[in-house]
């Protein structure tokens, strides 16, 4: 996709430019502190920067963090909640949470969020391949290998996706007994 063309050269960015680029962005997606720096950043990159100081991306995303725009500890629970959801495990949450940026603090109460649903959602998983409980029949070796190896890659742990995996198909599992396998 390149970009549109309207015919106008593109200013160099400013204060007021850099603010209104920020508040577009905030308002279209949901966003972390380390997020919006990073998009700020590669705007001033792409170009330019028109004025005697640095740019002040720093207290620009402090400024909305202290505003509410921007909340990465909201952000950390939606994300955790929405990839539960789906079926992916702590380690996915995690994995998740270190890429958008959000520092520990900010990341404690999804990460226990996650903690709490990782045997629904490694069900939830499980159901959508059609795995363990929710196989047509028990798998041979090697299928069985293979579908460990994807509820891990999901990021559940190797304990809790063992037990899913051998799980007899068609007999409901045992809720609190994979609640026990969660690290």
């Amino acid at each position: 996709m390149t970009p549109r063309n309207t015919g106008k050269p593109r200013l160099p960015l400013n204060g007021e430019r850099l603010n209104e680029l920020a508040l577009t962005y905030v308002a279209k997606f949901a966003t972390t502190r380390a997020k919006l720096a990073s998009y700020l950043n590669r705007k001033v990159r792409e170009r330019g920067w028109d004025g005697a100081d640095e740019p002040p991306i720093e207290r620009m995303v402090a400024r909305f963090a202290e505003t509410g725009l921007v909340d990465d500890a909201s952000y950390a629970l939606s994300k955790s909640r929405s990839l539960s959801e789906r079926g992916y495990g702590t380690g996915r949450v995690r994995q998740a949470l270190r890429a958008a940026g959000i520092e520990d603090e900010d990341a404690a109460g999804a990460k226990e969020l996650a903690e709490e649903s990782a045997a629904d959602a490694a069900l939830r998983f499980a159901r959508r391949r059609r795995i363990g409980p929710f196989a047509d029949s028990m798998p041979e070796r090697k299928e069985r290998e293979k579908a460990l190896a994807a509820m891990v890659r999901a990021g559940h742990g190797f304990e809790l996706s063992r037990a899913v995996v051998d799980c007899e198909p068609g007999v409901p599992p045992d809720l609190d007994d994979l609640r026990t396998k969660v690290r």
